[in-house]
């Protein structure tokens, strides 16, 4: 299997399944001489480790990170980062059931095909657990970054219940369990999710990312747009199905004034009248906040009986049991920030290096 690393200087590798030892990652590329600790990186895994409401898996895993190298006396030294994370949490048996039978929605049918074998327990290495490698790796990429660039995301639409973005509110997100900026839409999701709970199905949702303090000049004009970068990472996300970049597809129905972001000088400051382009033009980070907003797809383990094959291609029926996300869109809100501060880092040390 390849496909494993992501990035060009600050590059990763994440390795791991659902139910083995462990995951973890081996960032590449880090200067030497910047601060980093376990608890530093601890606080990304916080926010993404499940079992922490009613309202996600009930799977717990303390997710607590160890750095086996690349860190002495508390900073970075140059060479490649290892970090580990345990599984302690996980219940194998719960898979035994369905083990020759394909899962519709997940990666089930695809790894049998393409690979002839494939880790049943909790979908292996398709698993959305993998992503707390990246998270992990994240939280180094934001030392990279530094202080001044802030990326901050929310959960804005649980199925066809969004927020009123006029409430928005970012210090909302720290204060429920949805990440949700609008607190007048949280027990509207409370009473939704326990419903879909209650029925043994699943919902998707949307995740918006916000990030400021850019510099202007990251990414390129043809292949490696920043915009297609950051498509690319988030993309890569376990059941995300679609981005979009500022106005996004609302920009079909805008007339060309008004999508266009006009610039005025006020002072030595150049300042754009709004922010359709979400940050990036041509390609090119403008300075302004780039904003980023993708889609997740419903969770595809439900309790709901769902027609499928077996792995002899006879038709059968299907219901997983175990402990599932009824909306895993919730915990994508810090993977997605994740995948944009991997993105980011990456592109400044190119810029740094061809600068």
């Amino acid at each position: 299997m390849t496909g494993n690393t992501f990035g060009k200087i600050f590059k990763i590798t994440t390795w791991g399944e659902s139910h083995g030892f462990g995951l973890g990652c081996i960032i590449d590329g880090v200067p030497a001489d910047i601060r980093l600790d376990e608890n530093y990186i601890q606080t990304f895994l916080d926010k993404r480790k499940p079992g922490q409401s009613k309202f996600t898996t009930q799977r717990k895993e303390d997710d607590k990170v160890e750095i086996l190298s690349g860190v002495f006396n508390g900073k970075t030294t140059g060479t490649p980062i290892s970090l580990l994370i345990k599984n302690k949490d996980v219940k194998s048996k719960d898979y035994s059931d369905i083990k020759d039978k394909f899962r519709p929605g997940h990666a089930d049918y695809t790894y049998h095909k393409k690979y002839g074998v494939r880790d049943y327990r909790g979908g292996g290495r398709a698993s959305a657990r993998e992503t707390a490698a990246r998270v992990a790796a994240s939280a180094v990429a934001r030392k990279v970054l530094g202080n001044k660039v802030k990326i901050r995301g929310a959960l804005i639409q649980i199925g066809n219940k969004k927020i009123n973005r006029n409430n928005w509110d970012w210090k909302q997100i720290e204060k429920n369990d949805f990440f949700c900026p609008d607190k007048l839409t949280v027990k509207k999701w409370e009473k939704y999710i326990n419903s879909i709970r209650k029925q043994g199905s699943s919902v998707g949702a949307v995740i918006e990312i916000n990030v400021s303090g850019v510099d202007i000049g990251l990414g390129e004009p043809v292949f490696d747009k920043v915009d297609a970068l950051l498509a690319y990472g988030v993309m890569s996300i376990p059941a995300v199905k679609g981005i979009e970049i500022g106005s996004g597809f609302k920009s079909a129905e805008l007339r060309g004034e008004e999508n266009s972001d006009q610039i005025l000088s006020k002072g030595k400051k150049t300042l754009f009248k709004s922010n359709n382009a979400g940050g990036t033009l041509g390609g090119i980070t403008s300075g302004q906040d780039l904003i980023i907003r993708f889609v997740v797809k419903p969770t595809s383990s439900i309790l709901i009986e769902k027609n499928t094959i077996d792995i002899l291609g006879k038709n059968t029926k299907i219901r997983t049991k175990g402990r599932h996300d009824p909306c895993v869109g919730i915990r994508a809100v810090p993977i997605g920030e994740a995948m944009v501060a991997l993105v980011l880092a990456d592109l400044k040390l190119i810029q740094k290096k061809n600068s």
